[in-house]
């Protein structure tokens, strides 16, 4: 068994699917965390959520997070500066891979599979999170805006309690990644490759991280666009 984390897939759904079936070969008794940002700017959100979808229908130990793509999308309908952020911030392409003119378009499935996302998971030995964590809230487990939006954090213990932050939202060079696993890794680990970006260079790339050995799997957009 194997566990898995992969972050700001940003409808890239033929680098994930590539990642997933031929660089990790996911097993059924394997684990796959997927830490948000699934959709929007790439080409085919649509088809990274039912590749999604398919993994779990298939048996496949999938646990997915919230990102603030996928919150934005949700907030859009009822609310008009959500909608305008969302849509400067790639909600275009989404509507595009569905056909949808607009949200309400979009089947229900996936809004409800979308609105049903976790904002962060507790493992033994890692806090899985989109964005980061509110430190300096009383409890920053329950600041879910900063789930999704922090930037910058300083980690407090008493909150952690030994256990290694893995997280996504802030495009990464693939060398900074390399060098916060160390040894000795860093216990904070951004593994936002900016996989739908193609500039600067050390960028466009999609990681998965495996959990137990600290290993990084890293591959360069196969996306067309």
């Amino acid at each position: 068994m194997n566990r898995y984390a992969i972050s700001d897939i940003h409808g890239c759904a033929k680098t994930f699917r590539f990642l997933v079936e031929e660089r990790l070969q996911l097993q059924l008794t394997d684990q796959l965390y997927l830490l948000g940002d699934y959709i929007d700017r790439g080409p085919d959100s649509k088809g990274v959520l039912d590749f999604m979808m398919e993994l779990q229908a298939k048996n496949f130990k999938i646990t997915a997070l919230m990102g603030n793509h996928e919150n934005l999308l949700l907030q859009a309908p009822e609310n008009p500066q959500y909608l305008t952020t969302w849509l400067r911030n790639g909600g275009q392409t989404t509507l595009q891979s569905f056909n949808a003119p607009q949200v309400a378009d979009i089947s229900a499935k996936y809004l409800n599979f979308i609105a049903k996302l976790d904002y962060y998971h507790e493992l033994p030995d890692y806090l899985l999170v989109h964005a980061g964590f509110n430190f300096k809230a009383a409890n920053p487990f329950t600041d879910f805006e900063a789930m999704i939006w922090i930037r910058h954090f300083e980690v407090k213990e008493k909150f952690t309690q030994g256990r290694r932050i893995v997280h996504g939202h802030t495009p990464t060079m693939a060398s900074e990644i390399m060098a916060s696993i160390g040894p000795p890794a860093e216990s904070v680990i951004n593994i936002d490759g900016g996989c739908v970006y193609s500039w600067p260079p050390g960028l466009g790339k999609l990681v998965a991280l495996n959990l137990d050995t600290l290993e990084v799997i890293m591959v360069d957009n196969r996306d067309d666009f």
